[in-house]
């Protein structure tokens, strides 16, 4: 389903395009991935929409059969944003330690805080922490938009999944472009 509407008060949420992510191999160039999202982003700043940034900072604790990709130390500015987001006073930031940006981290009160209704999610990587915020979202009653080109994984094809199959069942889908027209339609 295409990107239909989007709520009067609604928030862009990007996630972990910080430089220990966007540094690793994904599916589609990361730097596509950035440049739609610091579009968005400036988009959302002009129109006084919140924009929160999401870094992860580390992993849940628990016994996975997947070892950690993190090998050693990770280097400083491993958890610093991407700088093409151009972060602002104005944006929210978040740091979370699993991979949907909800749990344990304040965002939920941030965005009651606001009167948001309705989250535009991005990041990489798809199936991972922004398929799990955009389900967190779902289940806090927020409508869910997913900009698809502003997006990618470290494995095509759970980023296909992702896309294809779930992110219908938790909200609408579309285009950088799609939403920036939405963004202009709507507040006309």
């Amino acid at each position: 389903m295409p990107v239909t509407t989007l709520d009067a008060k609604t928030a862009l949420i990007v996630v972990d395009l910080q430089n220990g992510i966007v540094g690793l191999p994904t599916a589609h160039p990361a730097a596509g991935v950035v440049a739609n999202a610091a579009l968005l982003a400036e988009e959302f700043r002009k129109r006084n929409l919140p924009v929160v940034l999401v870094a992860v900072a580390g992993g849940a604790p628990g016994r996975t059969e997947q070892a950690p990709r993190a090998n050693g130390e990770r280097p400083a500015d491993w958890e610093d944003l991407a700088p093409e987001l151009n972060q602002q006073v104005s944006d929210h930031t978040v740091t979370k330690r699993t991979w949907g940006a909800f749990s344990n981290t304040g965002l939920l009160e941030i965005l009651q805080g606001e009167g948001v209704t309705q989250l535009v999610v991005v990041g990489i990587a798809t199936s991972i922490g922004v398929e799990s915020t955009a389900r967190q979202a779902q289940e806090h009653g927020f409508n869910v938009t997913l900009a698809v080109d502003a997006m990618t994984d470290m494995n095509a094809d759970a980023h296909t999944n992702s896309v294809s199959r779930i992110f219908p069942r938790l909200g609408e889908t579309g285009t950088t472009r799609e939403i920036i027209d939405l963004l202009d339609a709507s507040r006309a």
